[in-house]
């Protein structure tokens, strides 16, 4: 993600600001990648903070896919539902940045539930996914102590609402590539047939977990083409952003990107790969003398580089 600048004073902003230090409010412009001093507010800007311009019926892009929001007579659900918009947004402003769900872009866009498991009513079973279009994201899981939980019992230290939103939009991009001529047979050949019967394969992984292994970038990714596809292209969307993180608050390495690099304008997969990994391995190091976890504590074998160059290929289109 780039870093801004305020529209009024030229002080640096971040992704999340509605205010500059210096008093001039804000607007983010999803198209631009710039921060504005003047536009048509978000009709959420006041409830969930979101800073972006309005784009349709008084909502932004992002507040404009969101079909369903969690119950807010619940105490703790606008907190929560503020926290994951947020970290929708994040995801939709990197997409832009190849094009999707830009004026030009004319295909679908997906629509997303998001629920709680606490309602004024008492607690509910909610179940993430994909289906057709429409996203269900757990809000619950934007609670700090909720995420830890689950991130220990399931064994899944980067398991983030950033994490989910990238997840879950991998499948609807899938649903939008699909449409393209060729599309259906060279992903066939890289992840498999995504027509093996997916509740047959998700009850076989649930019973007998398999490694990730040499083909796999986790455990998940081996249960099914389409989870495949979803995890590989959620860390291939981890790892450009950060690296454009990297580039944009200017950390250095002696072999590292330039000042001014544009990772999502980079058509060199490896090369953004290899930065990539460099610049996790060294925040690695400096996160452990703070007894941290890693930034990104994955190895990339040679089969899973192969896929996430793949979906590098279908996913730029800016």
């Amino acid at each position: 993600m780039q870093i801004f600048t305020c529209p009024g004073c030229g002080q640096n902003l971040y992704f999340r600001n509605t205010q500059c230090a210096c008093g001039q409010q804000v607007f983010f412009d999803p198209d631009r990648q710039v921060m504005l001093a003047d536009g048509e507010a978000c009709a959420n800007r006041d409830k969930i903070s979101c800073n972006w311009i309005a784009e349709s019926n008084g909502y932004c892009r992002s507040c404009a896919m969101t079909e369903t929001v969690p119950d807010t007579d619940h105490p703790e659900n606008l907190r929560l539902w503020l926290e994951t918009e947020t970290a929708k947004r994040w995801m939709l402003a990197n997409l832009a940045r190849w094009g999707w769900f830009t004026p030009s872009d004319e295909g679908a866009r997906p629509v997303f539930k998001l629920l709680s498991e606490n309602t004024a009513k008492g607690e509910t079973d909610v179940i993430m996914g994909h289906a057709n279009g429409l996203i269900t994201i757990n809000v619950s899981e934007a609670s700090d102590a909720t995420l830890s939980e689950r991130q220990e019992e399931l064994g899944e230290l980067y398991r983030t609402m950033l994490g989910h939103m990238r997840h879950e939009m991998a499948h609807f991009l899938h649903l939008r590539l699909s449409e393209e001529d060729g599309f259906p047979d060279s992903f066939r050949a890289m992840f498999g047939d995504e027509r093996e019967d997916y509740g047959e394969a998700l009850k076989r992984h649930y019973d007998q977990p398999k490694e990730a292994g040499e083909h796999h970038i986790t455990s998940y990714a081996s249960a099914h083409p389409h989870e495949d596809w979803a995890e590989t292209t959620a860390h291939l969307l981890h790892l450009v952003d950060l690296l454009d993180s990297v580039a944009a608050t200017r950390l250095s390495l002696p072999e590292g990107p330039p000042d001014g690099y544009d990772a999502y304008s980079d058509d060199d997969f490896e090369r953004i790969l290899t930065w990539a990994i460099d610049t996790s391995l060294a925040v690695n190091h400096i996160n452990r003398a703070m007894d941290l976890a890693d930034l990104y504590p994955f190895v990339l074998k040679p089969a899973v580089r192969d896929k996430l160059g793949f979906v590098h290929t279908h996913l730029r289109r800016g």
